[in-house]
């Protein structure tokens, strides 16, 4: 798929088929996340996938709208180090967008579905995720082809007017 076709065909999907993933194409995502852009590339993050479907099950129990996290192919959980100081906070919000960005048009390039989830309990995301105490999981990105219908560009998306959302020079 085309770049342009993956940012329009992107959807948030999360009804799965139940098919797996290709290891091949999980490495892609990955590989996607892991070249986001990040301030002064600083690169903050860490990528837990998850594909065994009892722990899929208990990572759908970080927040209460994560629940298609469980009957995803794969889900992965998006970790980074407390941050030390507000300058660094702000950057790690900032910089983990651009990779699950990444991720998500990633994914819709290979025809997979993704649908992103906050994690709230962050205790319960360092027991599923086995993660060091000093380290937390803002994000999850699930996983799998969509159940529905396949990927393809939306030639009308429930978006608002363009030149509502565009100011040329001046607002």
């Amino acid at each position: 798929m085309e770049t342009w076709d993956a940012i329009r065909a992107r959807r948030n999907v999360r009804q799965y088929d139940g098919r797996p993933l290709a290891r091949a194409d999980l490495e892609r995502i990955l590989e996607a996340g892991r070249r986001a852009p990040s301030s002064t590339n600083w690169q903050p993050w860490h990528f837990v996938v998850v594909t065994d479907r009892e722990r899929l099950r208990e990572l759908a129990g970080v927040w209460r709208g994560a629940g298609h996290v469980a009957l995803s192919a794969a889900s992965i959980a998006l970790v980074g180090a407390e941050p030390q100081d507000d300058l660094h906070a702000s950057w790690l919000q900032y910089d983990f967008g651009q990779a699950t960005a990444y991720l998500m048009l990633a994914a819709a390039d290979l025809g997979i579905g993704s649908g992103h989830a906050y994690v709230s309990d962050q205790a319960e995301a360092r027991r599923v995720l086995g993660l060091p105490e000093d380290h937390f999981c803002p994000y999850l990105v699930a996983l799998g082809y969509p159940a529905d219908r396949p990927l393809r560009p939306i030639e009308h998306p429930d978006r608002r007017p363009f030149d509502d959302v565009v100011h040329w020079d001046r607002w």
